[in-house]
């Protein structure tokens, strides 16, 4: 049985995201319990070089959406990253899951050969379809959406496993 890339994509971005905003949900609960500022954990960071949690949850959402566009050929929406409490990091990730539910299978499906050209940072990286959303894309989303998590819980909310990967 072959994996589309649709169903390699659309379904487990969305489900990662749906997840990520019930953490961000237990983070909130757990900053109303414990009488402590959300953005307390929203400017959290794991070490000091490293993105704040409001920026892994940013750059999680650009991944997905930008991900989704590349391969459809669609424009990525632009966010202005100006997210600063969990309400608007969750609504960034409500934005980003209903852009990628706009898409069908067929804009994704086929698009494994299909060139791409990505600018990272000051380089432009060439990949074919496959190989951008599986080694790059993929684990980029991956990536930030674990750092998140570890950010919540490096800071004291109570996640296990089943919060990141879901119920399954």
């Amino acid at each position: 049985m072959n994996i589309s890339m649709y169903q390699a994509s659309a379904p487990r971005f969305v489900n990662t995201l749906k997840n990520l905003s019930a953490i961000l949900d237990k983070a909130q609960a757990h900053a109303e319990a414990k009488k402590i500022d959300p953005e307390v954990l929203t400017s959290a960071r794991l070490y000091p070089d490293m993105f704040a949690l409001a920026r892994q949850v940013q750059v999680a959402c650009d991944t997905a959406k930008g991900a989704m566009a590349r391969l459809a050929g669609a424009d990525i929406p632009k966010h202005e990253d100006t997210e600063k409490t969990v309400a608007d990091l969750k609504a960034r990730i409500d934005k980003t899951i209903a852009f990628i539910e706009t898409f069908k299978p067929a804009q994704i499906d086929g698009t494994e050969d299909k060139a791409l050209t990505i600018k990272l940072g000051a380089r432009e990286v060439n990949w074919k379809g496959m190989q951008y959303l599986l080694g790059f894309a993929l684990p980029n989303f991956y990536f930030h959406a674990a750092t998140a998590y570890d950010i919540l819980r490096h800071s004291g909310v109570e996640l296990g496993k089943r919060d990141f990967i879901g119920n399954v």
